[in-house]
């Protein structure tokens, strides 16, 4: 079995990609906190783990266009962004929590820090087998 950077890095850079992904919905719902009629958005991380896990098993795909993306993240994200639902409606429609908001981008931003020590620690351990220590 061949080493190569997708076996030997596994999911984790796939993760820091939607990781900073969320991290920009996030803060654009804070930025519209103010913003009347503004629905706030999310992705559902672990829907897309669950995905891209079951893509795990070997199944031979063929992309037919250069258009073709094979990352987790796709250039049509905004379909499948999620509304959030309020516990505190308020009168002018907006949906945005503030507090809520900032816990989630706070738990976000600790699972992208955690994603990459991750990746750090596999190029340390990587870079310590080329140099044969």
């Amino acid at each position: 079995m061949a080493i190569n950077f997708n076996n030997a890095l596994g999911i984790h850079p796939d993760a820091l990609l939607v990781h900073s992904r969320r991290s920009e919905i996030i803060a654009n719902n804070i930025a519209n906190a103010d913003t009347p009629n503004f629905k706030a958005r999310d992705i559902d991380f672990r829907s897309i783990l669950a995905g891209e896990q079951s893509a795990l098993e070997p199944v031979a795909l063929k992309a037919t266009k250069a258009g073709h993306f094979s990352s987790l993240v796709s250039p049509d994200f905004a379909a499948d962004l999620l509304y959030r639902q309020p516990l505190q409606p308020s009168i002018d429609g907006n949906t945005v929590e503030v507090q809520e908001e900032i816990a989630r981008f706070t738990e976000n931003s600790i699972r992208f820090q955690a994603s990459f020590e991750f990746l750090n620690s596999k190029f340390s351990g990587l870079n310590s087998a080329i140099k044969g220590e």
